[in-house]
């Protein structure tokens, strides 16, 4: 017996693997068509061609799934690693790799939950790398002079911007168009707010100092756009400041987070953005008012202090008067005194009784000091010339000083005078400029609604001549000057012979002008006449 046997000859055609893969490919294409499959995403690649390619898995199995350049540009929601969506499309085979895959066509998350999920994610990813930090918040301008707006162009959102910004305080808005929803809303965004930070000065399109994102409410699919990951990067390297206006009070995304200031509504975006005019102006007058009270009292606190002093001090002489009185008292007291002590030693010696001798001796001593105070008398005169002559001094040296200290304070009474009439024009020229620039703006601003104005109402003249002649052209008078007439009855328009063989007298209108007509009878409308060329079989 042989080891290799020849195999039993068999009828069934040998196929090629081409054959046999396109085999299978037409069965799996044939049966299933258009499918929905739901489950979780494992693996996502993102190639430089464009495709998409990511795996579909569940506890039990896992397909693969690709998704063409063209049609991943238009998917609302990107798959991502641990995401449960729902994918529609077509289910096929790869013959390169003996494998079936599907052909991806759209993709849904699975129910709120899974996009909230993912959401979450996503939003604890970004807050890690700092995106949300409060330290990367930046202060809103005061009194920016251009805001630019990045929303729809049509739409009742910019309509309210515009309107609260017209009346609060008049600014130059400059509009960035995009698709607030949908899969071109993140990319339009992203380039809207990185192109609003890439203008500079002094170009034709002027930098705006505040940058709006607004859009109205919707559901959570709706705004996904402004839970994109390119959206909040392009916030975050924003340098303009941002206020996100994005749904309702109740709505919140991811471009909230990262914006410097969240505003509940579009409008109120607008009343964060800008004060009220008419405010500002009064907040202004105030400041000037108190300014100038703070000038006055300032100017007013010397003069107080002078008047203060004066009144304290009183007047110079009254320094020395006292000193003077003193001295003259005692000067009119000291002769009369000195002639009392010399008296009253003599009548002492006189009635002393002492020797001769004694009595000489004394009265010699007496004399001797009455003749040294004769003597000392001059001197005294002297002392007492010298005392008034220093007091005299005394006053002239005080007096200088006295008016050289009112002459200081009353130059610095006018130097406060002339710092308050200097501050009070600065003020005014500040409060003139400003008022030019304002009424500069607002003539602007006149300007360009009277010019906004004059074309919506020639573009409204315009439309309404065109209908005008549309009316007339369309007019049956208009039909009348072809050729054809109007039938009145005594009830109206006669629309058919039979009707107006029921008349006993009608009325033909005419392009210019109507004439009486009876009625012979109705005639049956001719048959219609066969087609040219056409043969009968009668």
């Amino acid at each position: 017996m042989d080891l290799f046997e020849d195999a039993a000859p068999s009828n069934a055609p040998a196929l090629s693997v081409s054959e046999i893969s396109g085999a299978v490919k037409r069965v799996i294409e044939g049966e299933f068509g258009r499918v929905r499959v739901r489950g979780e995403v494992g693996r996502v690649s993102r190639p430089s061609s464009g495709h998409l390619y990511f795996d579909l898995k569940d506890d039990n199995a896992c397909i693969a799934a690709v998704c063409w350049r063209t049609q991943a540009a238009r998917l609302a929601h990107r798959p991502e690693e641990g995401m449960e969506i729902i994918v529609s499309g077509r289910l096929t085979t790869f013959p390169g790799a003996s494998k079936y895959q599907l052909l991806v066509e759209s993709v849904e998350p699975a129910g709120l939950g899974a996009l909230m999920a993912m959401l979450e994610q996503r939003r604890k990813a970004l807050a890690a790398e700092g995106l949300f930090d409060a330290a990367r918040k930046r202060a809103l301008p005061s009194l920016p002079r251009v805001i630019g707006v990045v929303t729809s162009p049509s739409g009742a959102v910019i309509r309210d911007i515009l309107h609260r910004l017209r009346d609060r305080f008049p600014v130059h808005v400059v509009i960035w168009p995009v698709a607030v929803q949908g899969a071109a809303c993140a990319p339009e965004v992203a380039a809207a707010i990185a192109g609003f930070n890439a203008l500079g000065p002094g170009g034709p399109v002027p930098r705006p100092d505040l940058i709006i994102v607004a859009r109205g409410g919707g559901s959570v699919e709706d705004l996904w756009g402004f839970n994109d990951e390119a959206v909040v990067r392009a916030v975050a390297a924003g340098t303009i400041p941002l206020i996100s206006a994005v749904g309702h009070e109740t709505d919140t995304t991811l471009i909230d987070h990262a914006a410097d200031l969240r505003a509940p509504t579009p409008t109120a975006a607008a009343e964060l953005a800008v004060p009220v005019r008419s405010e500002l102006v009064a907040r202004l007058a105030e400041i000037r008012a108190r300014q100038v009270r703070a000038m006055q009292t300032r100017v007013a606190l010397p003069g107080q202090r002078l008047r203060d002093l004066a009144r304290a001090m009183g007047r110079p002489q009254a320094l020395t008067e006292g000193a003077r009185q003193r001295f003259d008292l005692t000067a009119a007291r000291l002769e009369p005194a000195l002639r009392g002590f010399t008296r009253s030693r003599r009548d002492r010696l006189n009635a002393l009784p002492l020797p001769p001798a004694l009595l000489r001796q004394g009265a010699t001593a007496a004399r001797r000091r009455l003749e040294e105070g004769a003597r000392l008398e001059p001197a005294l005169r002297r002392r007492a010339q010298i005392a008034r002559s220093e007091r005299d001094s005394a006053a002239a040296k005080l007096r200088p000083a006295i008016a050289r200290r009112l002459r200081e304070m009353a130059r610095d009474l006018d130097a406060g005078r002339r710092r308050l009439d200097a501050g009070l024009s600065r003020a005014r020229m500040a409060g003139l400029r400003r008022n030019a620039e304002c009424r500069a703006q607002l003539d602007g601003l006149g300007k360009r609604l009277a010019a906004a104005e004059a074309r919506q109402t020639r573009l409204r003249r315009e439309r309404l001549d065109r209908l005008d002649r549309l009316r007339q052209t369309l007019g049956y008078r208009e039909t009348l000057k072809r050729g054809f007439a109007v039938v009145h009855g005594p009830e109206g328009l006669v629309a058919s012979a039979v009707a107006g063989a029921a008349l006993a007298r009608l009325e033909i209108e005419f392009h210019d002008g109507r004439l009486g007509a009876r009625p012979e009878g109705a005639r049956a409308k001719p048959a219609a006449r066969p087609p040219g060329g056409q043969g009968t079989l009668f």
